[in-house]
């Protein structure tokens, strides 16, 4: 029994109540079909803002036509009440199924991101975000129909900012912008989508906290662990569409539903994938305000803010059951032979419980349906002590192996069914086992940056420490130029540069380019040792001076050679060689000599010559040098200095 909202929809019965509004089950009488009927709560109803976008989602999701977003039909007000007419799906949503099962199968989890992915991808091209991804808006019906509803958020992509306090989206699927931003587009969407093709593939979220601050926090400053590590047999495909979709800058991930959508079919067609249609093994739940014509009421799947009843429908004349023009008499004869088909409906399946309930009792108390626990294993347990456990409880052990970065290997990893659950005697238990961390093939990390390295080794689980060793180098400031691993447990290193095999766990020690050596040369000492410093380097007080007829003296040279086999480092002491000058020569003695032996004992040292230019007149045989100035044997630089001499004539005949 329910009221008639609008002189048209009758009320069967309450889904469920959200922060604004309650969904009921309605009979649509002028069309004659079943809808969800969506009532703003009376609270809200004289609040403009939030009738505001309560008519919103009515416009957004009624111009979206997608068979994987859950339709709207019409949009009203009946005197203080404000509603949606959706459309009416029967069963459950992706919350109940991962409550159910914990996490899904791969072609299920790959079938519900197929088919959310086609619906958000209709509303990306509409320009609309839907804000609210999560598994509570995602609709799985009994006809294995998979649908995305509750677009109560949605936004028109060019109206993206958001206050602190209109963040509403569940902080579990919150993205990083909107933590640090408050700004959202399609990419808020796609992180969201990530999150949760997480959740489906390992049965848990990427992030946990006592408090939402500290899962909002590491949203924005952590990156989201591969799915594999939790559920090996997720594909390594998928793991790298779950880093895609939850990269925390937008600008890394797919930039709509669409592209997502285009990488996830060709995951499907590597992974010969066919989207199945998901059955739900859950009963919808019901808060039933009243039944229909036939005694029975089918609601929508329970949403996440099920709650108690609202008053904002409240019962009114009930609806009759029978045809207008029938007698009493007639409905007196109809009554009673449905009370004896009911009765005798009702004895037979009381004697049946009462069988049933008898042998059940004899084939599980005492019978070989009696069932045992699954016992739970000492803390480093290996299978072989395990399957001694299971072998006395009359169960099978089955081993099965997996990599593990923290279970050391030959432990027990995983048991399945878990400690604590019932089976039956001659059930098999799998047991699986650790074999150690996954080896991974390492490329080669020339030419990469530091930042390059350690984001592939973090997806590669390779720890890699935080402050990598420096040597100045040819090569670009930050460029690694060495790399080493050391296995996990052990003490001996080996080269990586070019790529190498390693192993989850191990460490990857680095080697960073600080770029070349400043140039120093040709700089006063001054200047050298201010760059040089500025490098990193310490420059020792106490210089080699050197003669050198490039640099003029009191500049540097450059600086002291560095053993050989031997690199600079930040840190290190350099000395500089501070240049004296060209190197000065001693005057030769030319004495005795004539004019043009002397001039030409004195080029030969370098020096510039000069002399009276009358002793040109005569033979240079009559010729004989005196003396010189500056004086024999005194030192002078030849470039710089210019020599007399002075010629007499005693050689003349």
């Amino acid at each position: 029994m329910g009221r008639l909202v609008d002189g048209r929809y009758r009320v069967r019965g309450r889904v469920a109540r959200g922060g604004m509004a309650t969904v009921y089950l309605a009979t649509d009488l002028r069309l004659e079909r079943r809808v969800a009927l969506k009532v703003m709560h009376h609270h809200l109803s004289d609040d403009d803002r939030f009738q505001s976008r309560f008519i919103q989602e009515a416009r957004a999701a009624a111009r979206l036509s997608d068979p994987h977003v859950v339709s709207v039909f019409d949009q009203g007000q009946d005197g203080d009440i404000a509603y949606l007419v959706m459309e009416y799906l029967p069963g459950v949503t992706l919350r109940d199924l991962l409550t159910d099962q914990t996490r899904l199968p791969v072609d299920h989890a790959v079938t519900v991101m197929h088919a959310v992915l086609s619906g958000l991808a209709s509303a990306h091209r509409a320009g609309f975000i839907h804000r609210d991804v999560k598994p509570e808006n995602v609709l799985i019906a009994e006809d294995g129909r998979i649908k995305i509803g509750d677009f109560g958020l949605a936004r028109a992509t060019t109206a993206n900012t958001a206050s602190g306090q209109q963040l509403l989206g569940t902080i579990a699927y919150l993205a990083p912008e909107l933590v640090t931003q408050g700004t959202a587009d399609a990419r808020t969407d796609i992180y969201a989508l990530g999150i949760m093709l997480y959740e489906m593939l390992t049965g848990e979220q990427p992030y946990q906290g006592e408090q939402p601050m500290q899962i909002a926090y590491q949203h924005a400053t952590e990156q989201v662990p591969r799915p594999s590590f939790l559920n090996p047999a997720v594909p390594e495909q998928l793991d790298e569409l779950v880093l895609w979709s939850t990269e925390r800058s937008p600008d890394e991930r797919p930039a709509d539903a669409q592209e997502m959508l285009d990488r996830l079919l060709e995951i499907e067609d590597q992974l010969g994938i066919v989207p199945l249609a998901p059955r739900s093994r859950l009963a919808p739940a019901i808060h039933d305000d009243g039944a229909d014509e036939e005694g029975e009421t089918k609601l929508l799947p329970p949403s996440l803010n099920t709650g108690e009843v609202t008053s904002v429908l409240s019962g009114t004349a009930p609806v009759g059951s029978a045809p207008a023009n029938e007698g009493n008499a007639e409905r007196l004869r109809v009554k009673t032979r449905r009370r004896r088909v009911r009765g005798a409906w009702a004895t037979s399946i009381i004697l049946i419980l009462a069988l049933v309930a008898g042998g059940a009792g004899w084939w599980f108390g005492s019978g070989p349906g009696s069932r045992v626990l699954v016992p739970n294993f000492a803390q480093n347990a290996t299978f072989d002590e395990a399957s001694q456990q299971l072998a006395a409880l009359e169960l099978t052990a089955v081993e099965e192996t997996a990599n593990s970065l923290d279970v050391p290997a030959g432990r027990i990893l995983e048991v399945s069914p878990a400690p604590g659950t019932q089976v039956y005697p001659g059930d098999e238990v799998t047991i699986t086992t650790s074999v150690g961390p996954a080896s991974v093939r390492l490329g080669s990390f020339r030419g990469m940056t530091r930042e390059q390295v350690e984001d592939y080794a973090t997806d590669a689980a390779i720890d890699v420490p935080d402050e990598p060793s420096q040597v100045f180098d040819d090569s670009d400031a930050g460029t690694v130029i060495g790399a080493r691993i050391t296995p996990a447990g052990s003490d001996e290193s080996y080269g990586c540069l070019e790529g190498c095999e390693a192993h989850q766990g191990d460490t990857l020690a680095l080697t960073v380019s600080a770029g070349p050596v400043p140039d120093v040369q040709d700089l006063s000492i001054d200047a050298a040792r201010e760059r040089l410093e500025e490098a990193g380097l310490e420059v020792s007080e106490q210089t080699e001076k050197w003669y050198s007829d490039q640099y003029a003296a009191g500049f540097v040279i450059g600086l002291v050679d560095i053993p050989e086999g031997e690199s600079l480092r930040p840190g290190d002491s350099v000395t500089l060689i501070e240049s004296l000058g060209p190197e000065p020569v001693a005057v030769p003695d030319v004495a005795g000599m004539t004019r043009n032996a002397a001039v030409a004992a004195l080029e030969a040292e370098g020096f510039e010559v000069t002399y009276n230019g009358l002793w040109n007149a005569w033979p240079d045989a009559w010729t004989t040098v005196t003396g010189t100035d500056p004086e024999a044997g005194s030192e002078h630089v030849p470039e710089q200095t210019t020599v007399t001499i002075y010629i007499d004539n005693t050689g003349a005949v």
